[in-house]
């Protein structure tokens, strides 16, 4: 959530901003500026007429203490005046508090200032490509057949006992997954990455926090009885574990790594950009979650982007590291990098991570402090990236390493799967 200094500091560079996000916010910020001088005039009516509420308090006990107990009475409508008064306008302000509040929330993050300029994917800037291509004979497969003629993913299991979006991995497809789990997160862990293993669901405040509600809610499984949210990342419990925390200088940067199953309800389609596992409602992820010195924060990104190059560059994969465009970012980020491999049967590239500088925006949702060293609380850093995602890291794996002989398994792999071909 943006702050109300963000804004009056700048109002034309905060309309400018979120122009770039494709957000008209002209109206909305002129609403939440005339809200706030609301909010504060009526805060200072308020603390006037307690004042005078407490002054005349006073004056009435010395009036009795004087035996003028008719002066007194009246002084005592007076009072009673000025409670129906103060009462009055703690509503108001609680209201235009509340109105203040709703207006904050719907506004996104202001995008960074290397932030291209665009609407679309088709916008986002190329920053790196590793084309690091396997030649595929001219009958490869793509994964969807693989997994069948390797007995490996079932996806009409996965209908049956649930619906689409919910294959079922069997044999050396489930050894595989495992394997790659736990690959990522030891990677993560040698790298300084504390492991913590959290709820797969979350209450609202929760959502809240890191801004998937209400922005979100739509693309959310919800437990309705207990309302509580199946998580669509692990950002959400790991960074939520300090909500309403206060840090010290000293205790930064902050580390964590999580695996959880995932779960979406993204909308359907057809076609095979949403076949097999290109797009499903529940899939595995490992996370990684930074919080950071607002001056260090960037600093922060760029390691946390070059952890996850060498990462998916150790599988072997042809990959590439986009800069999004403010059209293709998310609502909460500043600044969001994306990694895609190739999946070389399907000639198209897959997104298997996204890495992102949310800067304060997530922290003033928490309530995620720290004290500087005047001892001054500040709202901190939130940082995240996937580690990786393995539905579609399992699709060009599966896609690019197919041989005669079988799915060769990359080096890094074998010690985890215990096999170094798929047969």
């Amino acid at each position: 959530m943006l702050t109300i200094k963000q804004i009056r500091d700048d109002r034309e560079a905060a309309v400018r901003k979120l122009a770039k996000k494709g957000v008209d916010a002209a109206p909305a910020i002129e609403k939440i500026l005339t809200l706030d001088d609301r909010r504060k005039a009526i805060q200072a009516e308020l603390d006037d007429t307690l004042a005078a509420q407490n002054k005349a308090a006073k004056e009435i006990g010395a009036l009795m203490s004087q035996g003028k107990r008719e002066e007194a009475e009246q002084r005592k409508h007076f009072v009673s005046d000025l409670k129906e008064r103060s009462a009055r306008l703690q509503n108001e302000s609680t209201a235009v508090q509340e109105e203040l509040q709703c207006t904050l929330v719907a506004l996104p993050n202001f995008p960074a200032d290397i932030v291209p300029e665009g609407k679309t994917a088709a916008d986002n800037l190329v920053v790196k490509l590793v084309e690091n291509y396997t030649p595929l004979a001219d009958d490869a497969l793509p994964h969807w057949e693989l997994a069948r003629k390797y007995d490996m993913i079932d996806f009409d299991l996965g209908v049956k006992l649930t619906g689409a979006g919910f294959p079922v991995y069997k044999g050396k497809g489930a050894r595989l997954q495992r394997a790659l789990i736990n690959y990522f997160l030891d990677y993560n862990t040698r790298a300084g990455y504390q492991e913590v293993e959290p709820p797969v669901m979350v209450n609202e405040a929760s959502g809240f926090g890191t801004g998937q509600l209400p922005d979100k809610e739509g693309q959310m499984y919800h437990a309705t009885v207990d309302n509580f949210y199946l998580v669509p990342t692990a950002e959400v419990p790991v960074t939520n574990i300090f909500r309403d925390v206060i840090l010290d200088e000293k205790d930064f940067p902050v580390k964590m790594t999580a695996y959880t199953p995932c779960f979406r309800r993204e909308a359907g389609s057809y076609g095979k950009e949403v076949r097999g596992l290109n797009r499903l409602h529940q899939f595995d992820k490992v996370e990684i979650v930074q919080l950071s010195l607002p001056d260090r924060s960037y600093e922060a990104l760029d390691g946390m982007v070059a952890h996850v190059e060498g990462l998916v560059r150790s599988l072997g994969l042809p990959y590439r590291i986009l800069r999004l465009c403010g059209g293709d970012m998310s609502f909460t980020s500043a600044l969001t990098y994306d990694f895609e491999v190739y999946s070389e049967a399907q000639k198209r590239w897959l997104e298997v991570s996204s890495v992102s500088n949310f800067e304060s925006f997530q922290a003033n949702r928490l309530k995620l402090r720290y004290r500087d060293a005047n001892k001054k609380t500040q709202l901190a850093h939130t940082l995240n990236g996937s580690s990786l995602a393995l539905p579609r890291i399992v699709a060009a794996l599966l896609e690019d390493f197919q041989t005669p002989e079988g799915i060769r398994i990359p080096e890094v792999l074998i010690p985890y799967t215990g096999f170094d071909y798929i047969k």
